[in-house]
């Protein structure tokens, strides 16, 4: 006898990732991590294998008192927590207009709550065709659609054309569409959108013929390059025209390598401040209903760093030296893949390298075997470089180029 009601969602018996890592930790417990590679989860290790976690901030959270941790957080999040986020999302460029942060359980719960007040049920969400599975779950959840457009043309860059012909046939049926971006540093590409490639987004949007939430995931931002660099893109956005609005996933999470901490928000920037009092009514009446209030330490801590220049200061320094360790990773990966004869999906920053393959659940099997673990998507073999040294990176993409060739 069965009692659940799946409502037209494909539940799975495990989820991927986390089976997968399940089996790449147990061959590492009876093997040892010498004999393992683990390119599954993205999360920062160091090249032992051991979870990066920044001892300024590590410092700053011995600061916090039993109340930090105790207290009930208010719905939308602390007001210190709040304009931390500000200042750590836009850096020197913060944007004119409205902006209202609300708290969410990492950037996941940014999503979730994007997707759950400005769609309706059976709408379809629009995001590149290379993406974090979790977006499709996310929409699946509630009752919508993912809808994708290709990401990458025949030449490796971003296909413009196709997000407008996507964006404006899904117009024909929406009078509202969600368009979400993962950029800088994209889950599962690593590919950071050029200052060109904005420029397309806004005139597609700008020329839409309904309604566009610009929804922005930007997780992993700080991970990306250069602070101001990566950040550049911003001011394109005063450009938008009114039926457009702009909204940001952000994960505190990762800034501060606090993953378990579970601490995000949803930004809105917009022109006109009755969009702004909407936003901030419906992502608390979201909260409320789904998971009520957010970790109060990890806002305290956020909060606690951001209004102390001396501390700020010494956690920048710190990740960016995990940054500049994460990037030259990446690169290795690249150029061993390059002098092996194979290309990975184009590559700027990030957790990620993505390898395209025609048969990516023959390659992850045949990696497996080889004690060698890493995530096979529809089009192609994810690697966390986020997760395992730079030795490792040769290995796994000596690896995975010979399987290709074969």
């Amino acid at each position: 006898m069965g009692f659940l009601k799946e409502n037209n969602r494909t539940i799975p018996v495990a989820d991927k990732v986390f089976a997968l890592n399940g089996r790449a930790k147990a061959a590492t417990a009876e093997k040892g991590k010498d004999k393992v590679i683990n390119a599954v989860i993205g999360a920062l290790l160091d090249d032992n294998g051991d979870l990066v976690v920044m001892s300024s901030v590590v410092d700053a959270i011995k600061t916090l008192g039993p109340v930090d941790y105790a207290e009930y957080a208010p719905i939308s999040g602390t007001p210190a927590f709040r304009e931390a986020v500000k200042k750590a999302l836009f850096g020197k460029f913060v944007p004119e207009g409205f902006i209202e942060v609300s708290v969410t359980p990492g950037g996941t719960g940014s999503i979730s709550s994007v997707v759950a007040n400005y769609t309706n049920v059976g709408d379809a969400v629009l995001t590149h065709d290379w993406c974090w599975a979790n977006y499709r779950n996310i929409c699946s959840q509630q009752g919508r659609k993912l809808k994708t457009f290709r990401f990458f043309d025949e030449e490796g860059k971003f296909d413009s054309a196709d997000l407008e012909e996507q964006l404006n046939e899904l117009a024909k049926e929406q009078d509202q569409i969600v368009l979400m971006i993962n950029s800088p540093a994209h889950n599962p590409t690593g590919y950071s959108l050029s200052l060109e490639d904005w420029d397309n987004v806004v005139r597609i949007v700008n020329n839409a013929p309904c309604n566009v939430v610009l929804f922005l995931d930007v997780a992993y931002i700080d991970y990306a390059g250069e602070e101001d660099e990566v950040r550049a893109f911003m001011p394109k956005f005063e450009a938008l025209g009114d039926h457009v609005i702009t909204i940001y996933g952000y994960s505190a999470s990762k800034t501060l390598t606090a993953y378990g901490m579970r601490c995000g928000a949803i930004v809105l920037v917009t022109k006109d401040e009755q969009t702004a009092v909407e936003f901030k009514r419906a992502s608390e009446y979201f909260a409320r209903s789904t998971w009520s209030n957010c970790n109060r330490s990890a806002q305290v801590l956020m909060g606690k760093i951001y209004s102390d220049p001396e501390l700020l200061a010494k956690v920048d320094e710190e990740r960016r030296g995990y940054r500049d360790m994460l990037l030259e990773r990446g690169r290795v990966f690249e150029k061993t893949l390059n002098d092996n004869g194979v290309k990975c999906v184009p590559f700027s920053a990030g957790f990620f390298v993505t390898v395209g393959c025609d048969d990516p659940a023959a390659v992850g099997a045949a990696l497996e075997a080889q004690d060698i673990f890493a995530l096979a998507l529809p089009k192609g073999i994810r690697v966390s470089i986020a997760s395992i040294s730079k030795e490792k990176c040769v290995k796994c993409a000596e690896a995975i180029a010979a399987l290709i060739r074969k």
